[in-house]
């Protein structure tokens, strides 16, 4: 058991204790609601004298309502406001994150992912105000929100008790519509086509929503229905070296001295396939009576993928390759500037090919319903149940090939000039004929990932007439869920048949790869190879397992025969130490004041306030010791008191300053919790894997202080420092564990770390730029920028508790430039987001000792949108994503940490263009 206090010091607003109840309670009369649907809050007399004369649309409105969140909150928060319907500025909810203070994203597969706040990845995700995941995780991944079907987005970066708990990081709200937010009726959309400059195909997007709303006998009735369908065929290309970094094997020949350390191999890797996102989303909404507002809201959120990633790499350690002309770094003499390497082809060794495919399948659904009743002028009681039931299914098929005969690369480690990275090149060898290749095996995977939630919620606000207090707000929450993790995986070991690739089920469909590396063919002259098509491979499945049964059954020695043993059923059967199972009970009940009171002259409100969770968690696995199963179960039972207070102080009717304190924690995900254990007991030292049943929620007391000036409704300067400590940050390391069997067993497992601290600083700005003359002024910018100084205290299982070292995925730098154009039908936006160097991951030996990390250099990105109206009800746009098309780098320490470190890989993000239509009726 756990016990967490602390303190908050932060707004008070009736706007985000709105935003705070599950969405559909939201709504305000329609007399409250702008254009947009967006409810507007009053700005204050000189805001409205500043901008009187300014008709709000397009990106004003968006800025002005986003204003109005931040300004009127709660907590400390940022929004982007979605301007119309189908117009977020970005394709899908991560980008546009990637432009709010303090919010960093990663990138892969042409497209923004994780999402981190202030430096933290520990998220709670809600949709409407309620939680919403994905298959066994704890949240959801918010790149598969479309961007159309959005009415915006909202980072809370402190906390009030009645928010939902779980994230160290914050909480991310994503917002749709509703009926009640239009007059009438509206159908509305857009579509767009995109394309990538690397992948060099066309792909359709479009949304579109319809809604209407009635008065009739029984009150006011609204429905709406929003469908969105987003489709991109991706590329990004990678030259890598792989990220252990060790000494040459004592048997490898070697010409020349062996004092110099190498990675263990170097490869070019294609991340390519085509991803889609259909998306459905729906709510009715019934006011039978003034102070009465039910509802009923349901969501299908689908995120596919076809996958066809081609690899081309060799080891340079494992398997004793035979390194030749070798030449030493200059400014590293103990690294290696360049070599040559020979695989011993005639013992089994290759330059290793690989057509990797997939088949992804996600689906997400929830229902909810509940209601809203104004009891009398001073209490609100509202009330939400909803469903949750999401699963992925990911079906893997790999073809591994190498060449029909002894092959040497070349590989240069750091190219000169350009972008730098590593090269491999294969001298005299023509890689596009299938004939020059043999199959090495076929792998074959199936894995399932599941959960099913229901959550209950209910909330009683009750004005008050008494001093300094004006309200009371209490309420309780309960959650009940499962998650499930069932895979399987097979491989056929059947190079020493010889089997030509031209020869394999469907290889007439194969031909040389698309090649990527958009206009760096000097530094990757060796793009373009033979692979068996995705298609031909997936069409053909069921002769390729019967060549993997023949071939393993023509071999038959003890290897082949256990391989053989696992290609019994056509589908990969279960493995037992890749499962798991967990269920999760949590209750929460919450307390909180709001306060209002002159101090002087002085107005000084704020919100004081308590969450207590009891969170009760069950996880099941089976473990392999010797190839023995070994099931085991774990369990937790532990109570969270997050307590919250909070002041906002009106310096003047433009200016306020916020304080808070808050106590926060995130719960281990569930597979981490997994008492499986695997031990080899053929591995010297023995090594093994497990999950930690001892894993405590990471523990977070948090600190803000705020100073924001709003000189106009889309004008603002505002600043913020903040602190955050941490206790327990997770990470997977390889840490010694006495065994009472077996004595000392070097086990990867997630552990969790030492204290840790972030700390810094951020500052945004916004406006128009309406004192300039005529058509300049339309112009308007947005500036921010986040300083962050983090670090935490290694695992104590390593010996080295109290050794500070970064926290991984924070960037101390970032921020983001945009400029703003709007008059008359044009509007335009040109945005530049970098961030400094961020720390990947630090690294153990076989020992367990720290032995350096990986690190990405800094990154950057340039996009432009831009949009003309020629008639009321229609809109063309134009964007274009990544216009510098800068790589993304990466560095790899050397185990010493005392050389430069080797470049680990330059990745090559595709630049999307997309050009489209919006209409409204």
């Amino acid at each position: 058991m756990t016990m967490h206090k602390g303190m908050l010091l932060s707004a008070v607003s009736s706007l985000t204790i709105l935003c705070a109840l599950p969405a559909s309670a939201q709504t305000g009369s329609p007399e409250d609601q702008t254009a947009s649907g967006q409810t507007e809050t009053d700005p204050g007399p000189a805001a409205v004298s500043s901008d009187q004369d300014v008709v709000v649309t397009g990106y004003r409105r968006s800025l002005q309502s986003a204003q109005a969140i931040k300004r009127d909150s709660d907590q400390i928060v940022d929004a982007v406001v979605a301007e119309d319907i189908g117009k977020l500025p970005d394709n899908n909810a991560s980008e546009a994150l990637a432009r709010i203070t303090g919010v960093q994203v990663n990138r892969s597969s042409d497209e923004a992912g994780g999402v981190q706040v202030r430096g933290l990845p520990n998220l709670t995700t809600t949709y409407n105000g309620r939680e919403v995941f994905t298959a066994e995780l704890r949240n959801v991944a918010l790149q598969d929100f479309p961007a159309g079907a959005l009415a915006g987005l909202e980072v809370y970066k402190s906390t009030t008790a009645d928010l939902i708990e779980g994230g160290i990081a914050g909480l991310i709200n994503v917002r749709s519509r509703r009926p009640f937010d239009f007059d009438g009726f509206q159908i509305a959309g857009a579509f767009r086509g995109t394309y990538g400059d690397q992948a060099q195909k066309l792909d359709p997007n479009v949304n579109v929503l319809v809604t209407d709303r009635w008065e009739t006998g029984i009150g006011d009735i609204g429905a709406l229905v929003n469908f969105s369908y987003t489709q991109l065929h991706y590329l990004t290309s990678s030259r890598y070296i792989n990220g252990n970094i060790v000494a040459p094997r004592a048997e490898q020949s070697v010409t020349g001295p062996r004092d110099f350390v190498l990675p263990e191999s170097a490869g070019v890797y294609y991340d390519r396939g085509k991803r889609w996102r259909p998306s459905i989303n729906g709510a009715l909404q019934w006011r039978p009576a003034h102070n009465l507002e039910l509802y009923a809201e349901g969501l299908w959120q689908a995120a596919r993928t076809n996958v066809e990633n081609d690899f081309v790499g060799l080891d340079l350690v494992n398997g004793n390759p035979a390194l030749t002309n070798i030449v030493r770094d200059p400014d590293a003499p103990g690294q290696l500037q360049s070599v040559t390497a020979t695989p011993n082809f005639a013992g089994g060794e290759d330059i290793d090919f690989s057509r990797s495919t997939r088949a992804g399948r996600t689906n997400t659904y929830q229902a909810a319903v509940g209601g809203r009743w104004e009891i009398d002028d001073r209490a609100t009681l509202t009330t939400d149940f909803a469903y949750t039931d999401t699963s992925a299914t990911y079906i893997d098929h790999n073809i591994d090939y190498a060449p029909s005969t002894g092959q040497s690369a070349d590989i240069v480690f750091d190219v000169p000039g350009g972008d730098g990275g590593p090269q491999l090149t294969i001298p005299g060898f023509n890689a596009l004929n299938p004939n020059n290749f043999i199959l090495r095996g076929i792998w074959d995977r199936t894995s399932y990932a599941g959960g099913r939630g229901i959550q209950w919620r209910t909330d009683l606000k009750i004005k008050t007439e008494m001093p300094v207090i004006t309200q009371l707000d209490f309420g309780f929450r309960y959650t009940d869920r499962d998650a499930r993790l069932r895979s399987g995986g097979r491989y056929a070991t059947l190079r020493p048949l010889g089997i030509r690739l031209s020869a394999l089920p469907g290889a007439d469909d194969g031909g040389p790869i698309h090649a990527g590396f958009r206009g760096s063919g000097d530094a990757q002259p060796f793009r373009r190879w033979y692979a068996p098509s995705r298609d031909a491979i997936f069409g053909n499945i069921d002769a390729l397992r019967d060549l993997a049964r023949s071939g393993l059954t023509q071999i038959g020695t003890p290897n082949a025969l256990q391989e053989l043993a696992r290609y019994g059923p056509d589908i990969p059967p279960e493995i037992v130490n890749e499962q798991f199972d967990a269920t999760e009970q949590s209750y929460a009940v919450y307390g909180q004041v709001h306060y209002d009171m002159e101090l002087g002259s002085l107005r000084l409100d704020g919100v004081i306030g308590a969450r207590i969770v009891n969170t009760v968690t069950e996880a099941t696995g089976t473990g392999l010791v010797d190839g023995v199963p070994t099931p085991a179960t774990s369990r937790q039972n532990y109570l969270d008191v997050l307590p919250n207070v909070s002041m906002r102080a009106h310096l003047t009717d433009q200016l306020q300053l916020r304080l808070s304190a808050t106590e926060t924690r995130t719960r281990p995900e569930f597979n981490q919790l997994s008492p499986a254990l695997n031990i080899n007991l053929n591995s010297t030292p023995l090594t093994g894997n497990s999950g930690n049943i001892g894993l405590q929620p990471i523990q977070s007391s948090n600190y803000d202080l705020s100073l924001e000036w709003y000189f106009t409704r889309t004008g603002s300067l505002t600043g913020a420092i903040f602190r955050r400590d941490v206790q327990g940050f997770i990470t997977n390391l390889n840490v010694p564990v006495n065994d009472p069997l077996y004595g000392q067993v070097l086990i990867n497992r997630p552990e969790n770390g030492g204290r840790g601290r972030l700390q810094g600083a951020e500052v945004a700005f916004q406006t128009f730029f309406d004192f300039l003359p005529g058509w300049l002024s339309g112009f308007g910018t947005q500036l921010n920028a986040t300083y962050i100084d983090a670090s935490q205290a290694l695992p104590a299982a390593l010996g080295e508790a109290g050794q500070d070292t970064d926290v991984p995925g924070v960037s101390k730098w970032s921020y983001n430039a945009v400029g703003i154009y709007e008059k008359g039908p044009i509007s335009a936006r040109l945005a530049y987001n970098w961030r400094s160097r961020v720390t990947n991951f630090f690294a153990t030996d076989r020992q367990g000792q720290l032995i350096g990390g990986e690190f990405n250099r800094p990154i950057e990105r340039l996009d432009f949108s831009l949009s003309v109206t020629p008639a009321e009800m229609v809109t063309l746009t134009f964007d274009v994503s990544n216009i510098t098309g800068t790589p993304f780098r990466a560095l790899r320490d050397s185990p010493d940490q005392d050389g430069p470190g080797y470049p680990r890989d330059v990745r090559y993000d595709s630049r999307v263009f997309a050009l489209g239509a919006r209409f409204r009726f």
